[in-house]
Formats: C-alpha cells, structure tokens, sequence
C-alpha cells in the first residue's frame, strides 16, 4: 500500500518511487491521476484500475497473481494514504488470508496534515470519515460522536459542508472548529472559529475543493468532590502524587494543581 501525495507532486518518499517502478503492477483508483503521478517522476508502469465498482470482481485474480506467480502488486489511491476512505481494504484482507505478504509504505495524509495545521489537540484524535449525507443519518452519526473524549477529524465535499457544520453544531455543541482545504496546494486555506461561525461564513464564502474538519473535543464536565477524591485515592495506590493528578486530570475536568493540593491531604 503506498501512499501517494495529496496536492503537491514532491510529496512522495523516495522509497515509494522505488517500489512503484520496481512493481509488476501498480492498482490505481483512477489509472489517470496515478498515470500523471507516475509520468511526473519518470516512471513506467503497468497501471490497473481498482476501485469500489469492480473491486469485487478483479480481487480475485490479483490474489493468484501475488499468491501463485509472486508478482509484487502496489496499491495506491487518488491522493494520500490506501484504504483511508478509499477502497483496498478487502483486497489487503484477501491477500492476508491468502499468506501474501502485505506492506506499508507510508506518506502524505491529508488527516495529519490537517491535524496539525488546526492547532487543536494532537494527543488523542478520533477519524470519523464521511458523515451521511442525508440529515437524518448525518444527525444520528454525529450524536454517535459527541461522547467521544478526542478532537474529531472528518472529510466533507464543498455542496454538503454547510449543512454538516449546522448539524454538528446541533448535536455536538458550540465547539472550536478548523476547515482546511487544498492542502499542500497552492490556495491551501484553514478557516478557524465555532462550528457555527464556519457555517455562517461558508453560506457567503463557499469553499471549494477536498475539505477536512478538524473539531475541538468536548470540555471535560467537572466532577463532584467526592467522586474526585475518590479517584484520586484510587489512582494513588498504583501512582506517585504527580502521575496521579495528571491521569485524574484528564478525565475529572479539574486541574493538576487543584488535585495536586487535594493528593497531598489525602497523603
């Protein structure tokens, strides 16, 4: 599986050009977009279209291709990393199955890359995909959301994203919010502001092309003192005073100096 670049054509791995050139064949989403990649950095290939529509019927034999005849086979998708809401995940599971020795080749990710570029919280994030696009499953899916303790990435298209953030906004709270497009592209853009404020100003400013959400987690609710304490007393028979505060914390919504104070009457 080889991760190709998500806008600017140098962001691929000197190793991933090695293995490209070095495959019997090279499965592309669309044997178009993979064929200018290719033809950008001089490689020659021969280039089968895999995609959702016909991945049934070709995994097959791609199968008794590396199984039996032991050709290597590079997966690729449009931009950025296979199976990351793009096909290939039942052909990877295929090739497992069929003892056919399967590797990363890892790159460009539109997921980290935004990330990153938010300035939200990295240490812990939840990849939510492609909510539905119809509001009443889109409702459900986000509520499904709202519980989870991370910052949210997710993918939405320029026609559905105003009415995503609305319906974000609705089930998850007002919550910081960051909306990236064209990343590594020329006209690379990150909107920042409340979920709702992202939609008001997409209503008079549309974006357009590949758009990842990054949204801020939920503030923690803060725990009754009791049930604090507690915790903390817990935490405290398997910790030191300082590793205790910091896991309590994450989770209690007080502060580490606040439990920092209340460990050291407990001790």
């Amino acid at each position: 599986m080889v991760a190709t670049p998500i806008g600017n054509l140098r962001d691929i791995t000197l190793r991933a050009l090695d293995v490209l050139q070095a495959s019997d064949r090279v499965l592309a989403e669309d044997t178009r977009v993979t064929g200018k990649l290719l033809a950008a950095h001089g490689i020659s290939a021969t280039l089968t279209a895999y995609h959702d529509h016909n991945a049934a019927k070709r995994a097959p034999g791609i199968i008794r291709q590396m199984a039996k005849r032991g050709e290597v086979v590079a997966l690729v998708s449009d931009a950025g990393t296979p199976l990351v809401s793009d096909p290939g995940y039942r052909l990877v599971r295929a090739a497992i199955d069929a003892g056919v020795p399967v590797h990363p080749v890892p790159g460009a990710s539109s997921v980290m890359a935004a990330l990153v570029k938010s300035g939200l919280p990295s240490d812990r994030f939840h990849f939510a995909g492609f909510l539905p696009p119809r509001t009443a499953a889109r409702s459900t899916a986000v509520a499904g959301l709202r519980a989870v303790q991370a910052t949210l990435i997710l993918f939405e298209t320029g026609p559905r994203v105003e009415a995503a953030l609305r319906d974000l906004a609705a089930g998850l709270g007002e919550r910081d919010a960051v909306l990236t497009r064209e990343l590594t592209k020329t006209f690379e853009e990150a909107r920042r502001g409340t979920l709702t404020e992202l939609a008001d100003g997409i209503a008079s400013d549309p974006p357009r092309g590949e758009i990842v959400l990054v949204i801020a987690p939920p503030e923690a609710e803060r725990w009754a003192g009791d049930v604090v304490r507690d915790a903390l007393r817990e935490a405290l028979q398997t910790q030191k005073l300082k590793a205790a505060c910091a896991e309590v914390a994450e989770v209690s919504g007080w502060s580490k100096r606040e439990l920092y104070a209340l460990g050291l009457t407990l001790k």
